[in-house]
């Protein structure tokens, strides 16, 4: 798809989205992996599932609900998209990255993300929480590889701070005052779908990562290219260190990850609350 066909898509979308609500949202939030219910804290004003909107991809994914919701969290007016897209579900790179850049043609600049992850560092523990500090995008893909439209973004992004660190030191200073226990870390993304061997195991912790998975990336890279200002979280649904790697399976991810949610939703609503909710 050429550029202009990518703004022409967008600018579809938008349209279509701002004929069924009145909010201006101040975030926008991208939910992953057994997060979805996050949506469910939200005062509804507007649901729209993705297959109301033309041009709006599908998600296929297990546990994600494929709806752009509309509404108020911590009283902030927000936009969540329930269900975010995978390369590995057959998604073009463009596809996936839809979202964050309809997010921004709808006139926000700030982005909240959570997912579920592999944790890679021994400090980590089952539903550990762990807001991104950077990245390794080990995916083979980026969203900005072709020919680049100024009306999106610029052709050459700086990358040296792709989450925000005013927007972490917040949310770390929310976590404290609720008592809970986050942690900061590198996100490794690959591309799935098939979870990691041993040996990639230990050459993505020699790599410097702390946290292992599927997505998150490139939504962070188009979010810095179209001027947004990003916020990610992480759950660690399973241990990948050497000293406790054993089997696991998709229904124990969404297990775990479902159990830290009520956690990292309180955490989110109040580093919204205390980010966005002066404005």
């Amino acid at each position: 798809m050429s550029q202009t066909a990518t703004y022409d898509r967008l600018h579809s979308l938008a349209k279509q989205v701002l004929e069924c609500t009145g909010i201006k949202p101040r975030a926008a939030i991208l939910l992953g992996t057994g997060l979805g219910a996050l949506a469910d804290r939200i005062e509804v004003t507007e649901r729209i599932a993705y297959r109301e909107l033309d041009g709006m991809p599908m998600t296929t994914a297990e546990s994600h609900a494929g709806e752009v919701v509309f509404g108020h969290l911590g009283g902030v007016p927000v936009v969540a998209f329930s269900g975010r897209l995978h390369c590995y579900e057959g998604h073009s790179i463009e596809d996936v990255v839809v979202p964050v850049r309809l997010a921004r043609f709808l006139g926000v600049s700030n982005l909240i993300m959570g997912s579920a992850v592999g944790g890679l560092s021994p400090d980590y523990k089952l539903g550990s929480i762990v807001a991104l500090e950077d990245h390794l995008n080990l995916m083979g893909v980026n969203p900005l590889v072709g020919p680049n439209d100024d009306r999106i973004g610029s052709r050459w992004p700086d990358m040296y701070e792709v989450y925000s660190k005013d927007y972490r030191e917040v949310a770390l200073q929310v976590a404290s005052e609720q008592g809970v226990d986050i942690h900061e870390g590198v996100y490794a993304a690959v591309l799935g779908p098939n979870l990691e061997t041993p040996a990639e195991y230990r050459m993505l912790r020699n790599m410097g990562a702390d946290v292992v998975g599927m997505s998150t990336v490139p939504e962070a890279i188009a979010a810095v290219h179209c001027g947004m200002k990003t916020l990610a979280f992480a759950i660690v649904t399973d241990l990948c260190t050497p000293e406790a790697l054993e089997p696991v399976d998709i229904a124990r991810i969404i297990e775990v990850a479902g159990e830290a949610e009520p956690v990292l939703a309180e955490l989110i609503i109040g580093s919204i609350r205390e980010l966005f909710g002066d404005e």
